[in-house]
């Protein structure tokens, strides 16, 4: 579970960053190279894993202190921490705690964020450029706007209805964020590139 969640809320952490890259490199591009070292996103990230690994442990840690006597079978394709923590006996106001508040921590503020990103980056746009330069500059975003709406969307319906979802879709909805971004990602942003895709112009060329 600690392993599975972590991975799973550094990819909306992940995407945070990446927002702020594209923020960065639209709205103050001059500024790019001063405000966007290696040593600002190496610190970000590594405080980004530093959150992670503690509400993940802490998340783990109140599922020791639950005893459980009566069905052990969870209904999900590892262990999921709603299925797990309903399945005990005793109090687990903790654990409900932190399955309402991690959520918001981990999965709605970073929504927010990004999508004030892009609001402010639409906002300067349209005072300063032209319709070509706003198309521009927004093809530059289609690549993690399609990871972000890959990612959230399903994980956050799966979140917002918690046990009211039913297992088969909650198992479907955390397959897919789980598998999609991670695999997607390194494929979208590689035929983003503009060597790559002069590369595959060429292989067409060739082939006709």
């Amino acid at each position: 579970m600690f392993f599975c969640y972590t991975c799973l809320s550094m990819q909306a952490l992940n995407l945070v960053a990446l927002a702020y890259d594209r923020l960065v490199a639209i709205i103050f591009p001059l500024h790019y190279h001063v405000k966007v070292t290696h040593r600002f996103m190496f610190s970000l990230i590594a405080s980004f894993w530093l959150f992670v690994i503690t509400v993940s442990l802490i998340a783990v840690g109140f599922l020791t202190q639950l005893s459980y006597c009566k069905s052990v079978i969870i209904k999900s394709y590892f262990c999921d921490h709603g299925q797990i923590y309903r399945l005990a006996c005793n109090d687990y106001s903790p654990s409900l705690v932190m399955s309402v508040l991690l959520p918001v921590l981990i999965l709605w503020l970073p929504l927010v964020f990004i999508l004030c990103t892009y609001l402010y980056i639409g906002y300067s746009l349209s005072k300063v450029a032209t319709f070509q330069e706003r198309l521009k500059a927004f093809k530059t975003c289609t690549a993690h706007l399609s990871l972000v709406a890959i990612y959230f969307l399903p994980i956050l319906i799966t979140f917002t209805y918690m046990e009211k979802i039913n297992p088969n879709a909650r198992i479907i909805n955390l397959s897919l964020t789980s598998v999609f971004p991670p695999m997607l990602n390194p494929i979208i942003y590689v035929l983003q590139t503009q060597e790559i895709k002069e590369s595959v112009k060429k292989l067409f060329r060739i082939r006709v």
